[in-house]
Parts: structure tokens; sequence; C-alpha cells
């Protein structure tokens, strides 16, 4: 296990080959401007390198000791001197090949980082809007992966109505120590990694909000806890508001007429079964 150790030419199931003994990663860094405009940072390979001459993502070999977020922003260090500072991960998407993968790590920046080439490996880094990207030679690897993964790039946040799905769940005594089954509630929701249609890893926002006597649920790593000092669905219809307008907002709730209000925001709603199973 070592530095570099990843590096190396490999084939994969379906008979290609592949530069990373172990894998490869890249990092996709998405900025979206005042009006919602997707920009993302692309990398012209150098002539010399595999597909020399297309466009993709920095990226490399997966070293063996490495996850596929610590090996997306070491590559894109070394060949764009960008550091992971300001950078949000949203997501991990995975492009299996059959004993060999590329992991297309998703992060948001709040602003258009500065970047040139930091080595050899490529020509030119340029933030091109979401219009642009097709228009560009592609590698062929982002290129047959581009149109499932622009659909993930936006920020999402899952915002937790506490009080219903801690209802829904239904412990044992729950209606006497409502603090007691929150806590537990967001401490399990913390531990367990959600779902999403299209990542295989995905970490959006989470903020839980609270009411009543789980007001003063002490906060957890990973979770934004909100205290309602009204109505609970006042509150979180605030949240939802606070949202930039092209973010995915997931309000987790059963209740009927909180659901009707998000979705007049332009949220998108799902009942707690569907966060409860899988907590289980």
């Amino acid at each position: 296990m070592a530095a570099k150790d990843g590096d190396g030419w490999t084939e994969c199931g379906q008979g290609h080959r592949h530069w990373g003994v172990h894998g490869a990663s890249g990092l996709l860094v998405v900025h979206h401007d005042e009006a919602g405009v997707p920009y993302v940072l692309m990398q012209k390979r150098s002539w010399w390198s595999h597909h020399g001459g297309t466009w993709g993502l920095p990226g490399g070999a997966r070293d063996s000791h490495e996850d596929a977020v610590a090996s997306a922003l070491r590559e894109a260090h070394e060949e764009a001197a960008l550091a992971g500072d300001g950078l949000r991960v949203q997501g991990v998407y995975l492009d299996d090949h059959g004993g060999w993968t590329f992991e297309t790590v998703i992060a948001e920046s709040a602003e258009l980082l500065a970047a040139a080439p930091a080595n050899r490996e490529s020509t030119e880094l340029r933030w091109l809007a979401l219009p642009e990207i097709t228009s560009r030679r592609l590698h062929p690897g982002f290129a047959a992966t581009w149109s499932e993964i622009q659909g993930a790039i936006r920020p999402e946040t899952v915002v937790l109505d506490v009080a219903n799905i801690v209802g829904a769940r239904a412990e044992r005594g729950w209606w006497n120590d409502r603090l007691g089954a929150a806590t537990r509630l967001l401490r399990d929701v913390a531990g367990v990694r959600l779902t999403h249609p299209v990542l295989a890893q995905w970490y959006p926002r989470i903020v839980a909000v609270v009411e009543g006597a789980a007001r003063s649920a002490p906060a957890v790593e990973g979770i934004q806890v909100v205290a309602a000092t009204g109505s609970g669905d006042d509150a979180i219809v605030d949240v939802v508001r606070q949202v930039k307008p092209w973010e995915r907002v997931l309000v987790v709730t059963a209740d009927r007429a909180l659901k009707e209000r998000v979705v007049r925001l332009g949220a998108e709603t799902a009942g707690p079964r569907w966060l409860l199973s899988q907590l289980r």
C-alpha cells in the first residue's frame, strides 16, 4: 500500500484497457450562477495521453488505500492545483465496466475557482456552461455517462419532518419521550447512507425540523437541526423557501396539507416509509 501503487494498465470484463489497476476517479466540480446555470470545470487532455485532445474531468488512477473522494481530490490538486477547501461533495457516480470502475465525484463550488494545468497531463482547464459541454470533443468514458450524471449535479436538500417520522416509526412509548425518540432518529439517520436513483453514494444536505418537546434535540454531525419556535409545518415551509430555486428539495412527511404547501414551492415529497425502510 503506497502512493501511486494504482498506476498501470489493466483490462476490464468488457475487454477494454484502462489506466488504474485499482480503478480510477475524477472530480466533477459544478458551480451554479445567480440564474441557476450550471458551470462544470472541464479538462482538455494532453495530446500524448490516453484519448489525448478530448475534454473530460481532472482525474486518474486510484491508489489502493484511497476511496473515490480522496482519490478525486488528490488528482484534481495534482492536475489543476485545486484545493478541496470550499468544495461540498454531493455524491459519487459509479461506472462499472466489470472488474474495473470509474467513480465520478460530484462537488459543488460556491464560485468559479481559478484553475490552470498543474502538470503535463492537460493543456487547458475551463469552466463550461452546461449547454456548451456536448459541443466539445469529449473523452469517450465521460461522453458515455454524461447524460445520466448531468441529472444529478444539482445540490440536493432532504428536509425531515421529525415529529411526523417519529410518529410513523412508532417506537414503544415514544409519546412519553418525544425528545429521546427524536434524538434516536437523528442519530440513526446520521449513521446510514441514503439511497439515490443515480448515485452510488449520496451526501445530501439534511435539515431536520424538530418541534414541541423535541425542540432541545442535540446537534448531530452531518445534520442541520432546526428548532421550530411555533408550528413545525411553518418552519419546514420556511426551510424550503430559503433553498435556492435550482436546488432539489425532498421533504419527508406524511402530512397531506404540508405536502401540498411545499409542492407549491417546487419541492418533492416522500413518506416516512422511504426513510424508515433505509434505517432498517
